[in-house]
Formats: C-alpha cells, structure tokens, sequence
C-alpha cells in the first residue's frame, strides 16, 4: 500500500487526481488531500506520505517552504511538483530538494501514472532496503554472540588460534593487541570462598543469558563467552600492554556494580575474577589467572594483582612474561613463536649469567624437558628411554651449541604439538567425508547426526570441515549428491523421482532446482545433452 498526498489550492485538481489514482492503482493505494500550505504540513506529519504531488502556488506557506518543512520530518518522502506557470527558479529550487520530476498543468492520465509509477518503483526500492537492513540486524543480533563464544573458547583453548585469530579480529572489529580475562561465576548463596548449588543456578539462569549478556556489555565494553555451567568468560581489550593502581580501581569499581546488578535481575549471587593484560595471542594466561584469583579471594570481586604472590618467588630482573609466553606458545603448538621466545630467553641468560654456565645448563634442561611434558600431554607417545642423551649433550655443549640443543628440542615440542592437532583434525575430517560417501543417499544425513557421532560439537565440526575442504559441509554434501546424480544420469534410465531418491532428495522438484543451480541445466536436459554429444 503506498500513501499519496495531494496538495494543491484548487479542490477540483486534487479530486481530478484522486480519481486517476483510484482508478488507475485500485487498492493500492490510500489518498488524503490538503489545500493550503499550513495544512500540507500538518497533514505530512499525521499522514506520512510515500509521495506527495505538490503544488508550488498555494495560499499562506508556499509549496517550496511546505516542502522544506516536510523534508525535515520525513526525509524519505518523494515529491513530485506541478504547476501552471513555467518558472525556472521554482523549478531549480524543487530540483535542489530532490524532486522526482517537474510537471506543468494541465495535466492528463498518462503523465500522471508514468511518473507515479517510478514513485512507487523507487518507495520499493527503499522499502526493501530497509527490509534488508533490519534482516541483517536480527541476523547479527543473532550471530555475533556465536561470534563471540567462538572467539572466548580459541582464546580460552587456543584452538586453531594462529588461522582463526585474524577471522575473529575482522568479524568482531577487534583493533587491540592486548586484553585480561573476566571469570563470572555465579550460584545460590556464598560461603567464604564457595557459591553454592553452582549446577542448578547454571541451568535456571540459562534463560537469563540474553539479559546477562547485554547487562555485562552495559558496564564493561568486552566480548561475552557463552553460559558454561555456572560460569561466564569475557574478554575486554585494552590499547595498552598494562594498567597501572587506579585504572585497576577503576575495572572493580565497574566489576562490582556489574556484581550487583547482575544479582538484582536473577535474584543469583555472583563472584568476578579479573586477570592481568597479556597479549591477545596470551589471553588464556588471563583466564587462568581470573579463576585463580576467585579460588584464593573470598572477596566478591577480585583482582589478580591485588592478591599475594602465591607458588614461586623470581629475582626482581626474572624474565617471567617471556617464560609464560614460551610455554604459551609450546603449549598451543605456534612454533614460530616458540623459537622466538626460546632464542628471547636463552639470551637473557647468556646476558646475566656468563659466569654461572652450570645453571644455565640446568635451566635449559629444565625448560626442554617441561615442554616436552606438554606434548605428552597432547598425545604425543612417551618412551621412557628417549632422552637419555640429554645430560652429556648439556654437560659437554659449549655456549652456541647449547643454544641450538635447547632451541631446537623446545621448538620440537611445539612442532610435535602443532603436527597432533593437525592429525586430529585431519582424521576427523576424513572420517566425516567418508561417511557421506557411505551414506549421502540417506535423507537423515546431517552435519549434527554426524558431530555426535564424533562426539564434537557442531558448530567446531563444521569450522573444522571448511577449514580443511575450502567447503561447507552443506556445500560439500550438495556436490557429492550432484556428482552421483550425473553418473545416475549418465549411465541409467531412471526416472527423475527415483534418481533423486538415490541421492539423499525426497522433492524431485527441489532436486530439479538445486540441479539447474549448480549446473546450469535441469537434470532431463544433462541427460539429453549428455547422450547427444
């Protein structure tokens, strides 16, 4: 339905054009009429009209003014201005306020409908881009949250970190190079350091989740990880590699209202842990920290810097962000990174320590032999006698050659991790490709039947799937039936009903469709094609 309003001082104009209008657009559209240029006004802003056919001489407020004024409160509206005298300067005004066209009196049926008709071809246009718009917004509405959890777990597990950091850092417009990790864990009631009924207030606050999530985002301006049990992970990014006394006030000023607010709407109890910056290729040093500091805090709010030093204590000049960052980068298999830190650290000994060569020594074995135990925890096999050169190697190497064992045996370890979680995602690929050419024909085949069965969640299956394929499982799927279809077409007589059903299709029409999409032709005509040439 579009809204056309008539304005013109002369009641058997606008009657003449209402007429055209009915007659010409029956149902189509609704007409209201006003004659004076005050009245035009006040009747744009109670009737807001799609397009209003203007007359520039009007009694009071003239129609140029009356455009102007309408303009201001409903700047879409498309004006379309008729007059009976020929004035330039009218006209140069109306085209410099976005007039559609310029019509002299008299006037006829046809001019009228050819020029209404591009109106409302334009009224079109803009109303489906803003069907667009908001379709796009409800989508992301939607899908950043996705965005975001899937963001929270790489940071948390470094799952395929290096390839899908830059993915994230696009899609969630993250322009920052450093963050710290927020734990919120929420549960019944607290005891000192305990909340609890954790498990039960986890799942009644599931339905909580869209409003925790936007109350967190109201006070804290971070990326909000999904309801895990009875915990939530957020990420906030910082421009800075650290915050000093009062910009650390300042987050658990914040933390705390969060605390509150959070409790009001849920009638829950809720405790944040908060981490120090690291890196954003580091963060889940963060995370680590943020649960620590609610394991060793009974406060509400907690700070990993306000607690005590707990475990080992460093000599003042100990490179500790270099250490964590090495085995941060051992432990996620980016070797590249590995090396650095490792050629970083081994320098800083040879620097510092060139009188105490033993304990450099010491140190080196120590670090390979740490990193070596993260990739047997990764999977990788253990032999008990693997590495019974390891004392003569570090006992007899001079500097250099030191050096190299120790960087060469922790950049190992890395690489061994990097190589098992390739492998990993390798086979499980694998295995899903060849249970869709074992059963691409059956019509319950789907990418969430076959996570269960790989006991992973889909929506890491299917990033894993258009990782290694350069597919998505749908697309992949969609090929393999299409493939077997031609060889069908090829080389049987079956009938379009039966063939689809051998593919995995029940609708031999949608079938026919999904052909003609991908292939350019209906199947009957391949067939043809295929047997002429």
């Amino acid at each position: 339905m579009y809204r056309v309003m008539l304005a013109d001082d002369e009641g058997i104009v606008t009657d003449s054009l209402k007429m055209i209008i009915e007659q010409s657009y029956a149902g189509e559209c609704e007409t209201e009429a006003a004659h004076t240029g005050r009245s035009v006004i006040e009747l744009a802003e109670r009737f807001r009209p799609d397009v209003a056919i203007m007359d520039i001489q009007m009694p009071g407020i003239n129609g140029i003014d009356a455009m102007k004024e309408i303009r201001r409160t409903n700047p879409d509206i498309i004006f379309i201005v008729m007059s009976a005298y020929d004035k330039f300067d009218y006209a140069r005004e109306a085209i410099n306020l976005g007039v559609l066209d310029y019509l002299n009196k008299p006037f006829n049926r046809g001019m009228i409908t050819t020029v209404l008709d591009k109106a409302f071809a334009l009224v079109d246009e803009e109303r489906e881009k803003r069907e667009r718009s908001l379709m796009i917004r409800e989508k992301m509405e939607t899908v950043v949250p996705v965005i975001e959890n899937g963001f929270i777990y790489s940071v948390m597990f470094q799952e395929n970190w290096q390839e899908a950091s830059a993915g994230y850092r696009e899609l969630l417009q993250l322009e920052c190079d450093h963050g710290y990790m927020m734990a919120i864990e929420t549960g019944d009631e607290r005891q000192g350091k305990v909340l609890t009924n954790t498990v039960g207030t986890g799942i009644r606050l599931q339905s909580f989740y869209p409003k925790i999530r936007e109350v967190v985002k109201e006070f804290i301006d971070c990326y909000v990880g999904a309801l895990m049990a009875n915990m939530i992970v957020c990420f906030v990014p910082t421009k800075k590699a650290s915050v000093d006394l009062n910009e650390r006030e300042a987050i658990l000023e914040k933390t705390r209202h969060l605390s509150r607010r959070l409790s009001e709407i849920t009638k829950a109890q809720f405790r944040i842990g908060v981490g120090s910056v690291h890196p954003l290729s580091e963060a889940m040093l963060s995370y680590r920290e943020a649960k620590d500091s609610l394991v060793r805090s009974s406060q509400t709010v907690a700070h990993v810097e306000d607690l005590p030093a707990s475990g080992c204590r460093y000599d003042d000049d100990y490179p500790i962000e270099t250490e964590r960052s090495l085995f941060a980068a051992v432990e996620a298999g980016r070797v590249n990174d590995t090396h650095n830190e490792a050629e970083r650290f081994f320098s800083w000994m040879r620097e510092s320590f060139p009188e105490h060569p033993e304990d450099v020594r010491l140190k080196c074995l120590e670090f390979v032999l740490w990193a070596e135990r993260l990739a047997y925890l990764s999977g990788l096999n253990y032999h008990f006698t693997s590495r019974t050169a390891y004392l003569g190697a570090v006992k007899d190497a001079g500097c250099g050659e030191l050096e190299r064992w120790f960087v060469e045996h922790v950049d190992e370890a890395s690489r061994s991790i990097a190589l098992l979680k390739e492998g990993k995602s390798v086979s499980l690929v694998s295995s899903v490709k060849s249970r869709l050419e074992e059963g691409y024909m059956s019509q319950d085949i789907s990418l969430e039947a076959l996570s269960r069965e790989a006991n992973v969640s889909s929506y890491y299956l299917s990033r894993l799937f258009r990782e290694e394929t350069g597919e998505t499982f749908m697309e992949y799927l969609t090929n393999l039936r299409l493939n077997k279809a031609k060889e069908l077409l090829e080389g049987t007589e079956q009938s379009m009903k039966e063939l689809c059903q051998a593919v995995g299709y029940a609708d031999p029409n949608y079938f026919s469709r999904i052909f003609k999409k991908n292939t350019g032709l209906t199947p009957t005509e391949y067939r043809e094609e295929v047997r002429q040439g």
